[in-house]
């Protein structure tokens, strides 16, 4: 298996990642999961724009331009030939000594991989954690960090108790989002998601979703979504009807027709 690791491809054998390297010590790092299809990487414009700015939020240096990123991105799928699959650009901000405090001159490790791509995502049931919670306050709520603690913790719950996903409340108890995906629900006739503001991460297809369908972000409680026709999951990987929570149907407890319609839009928004 090929990857490309900070400038080169090499055999997936032959790639080392220091063990100084403050992503595997400390989370001090950002990802992107990029969806392949058709032998391309989708929306990666705006997987590479979503990473830089994440990456100034930790100031945390990016050290190639999205050109050069974009081209590793490519070459690798043109090295492995794949025609479908999932690639993961990973960033970390390299090594450092002991303590949490990042080195003055940090020089950071760059990893491009590619997965098969998985069967399909097909309807779930969900639970509402209460393992833990969506911290809406903090900035890292709004960044892909190598740190996935809370949503490890939903959904080992979730699996727990039955269920294949779980939906975290922010300290306001109100709904911010799935373990690995934005919630939407259709009420009133209004395609609503939270905002950013309440812990919802800014996803790529959520942005889609809200520019070309005329959905609208807005807090969420739990009683909002009891009362909805309809809902679904979303991530750059795909769409999800969300049959029930906690047990309990969501409008009929089938796939409603706004989510088959996102499910079939030829543009995979």
């Amino acid at each position: 298996m090929t990857v490309w690791l900070n400038g080169r491809l090499l055999p997936a054998e032959e790639a080392r990642i220091d063990p100084a390297d403050r992503g595997f010590t400390l989370g001090d790092g950002l990802f992107e999961t990029i969806r392949v299809t058709g032998g391309r990487a989708r929306h990666l414009d705006r997987h590479l724009a979503r990473l830089q700015a994440s990456a100034a939020v930790l100031e945390l240096p990016v050290p190639y331009p999205d050109d050069t990123l974009a081209g590793a991105v490519t070459a690798l799928i043109a090295a492995r030939d794949v025609a479908e699959g999932v690639a993961r650009l990973t960033l970390t901000r390299g090594t450092g000594a002991r303590g949490v405090l990042p080195p003055a001159d940090p020089h950071p490790t760059v990893l491009i991989t590619l997965a098969p791509p998985g069967p399909p995502a097909g309807p779930v049931e969900a639970v509402i954690a209460q393992a833990t919670r969506r911290n809406e306050h903090s900035p890292l709520s709004r960044l892909k960090t190598l740190n996935y603690l809370d949503a490890i913790l939903a959904r080992r719950e979730a699996a727990r108790r039955g269920a294949g996903e779980a939906l975290l409340l922010n300290t306001a108890g109100r709904l911010a989002e799935a373990s690995i995906a934005t919630l939407f629900i259709v009420r009133d006739g209004r395609l609503l998601t939270p905002p950013v503001s309440e812990g919802a991460l800014p996803g790529i297809r959520r942005a889609l979703i809200l520019e070309r369908h005329r959905a609208e972000e807005r807090p969420i409680t739990p009683d909002d979504l009891w009362a909805a026709k309809e809902a679904f999951l979303s991530n750059s990987l795909g769409l999800r009807p969300l049959l029930a929570v906690d047990g309990r149907p969501i409008g009929s407890g089938l796939p409603g027709p706004v989510t088959l319609a996102l499910m079939n839009d030829p543009a995979g928004a």
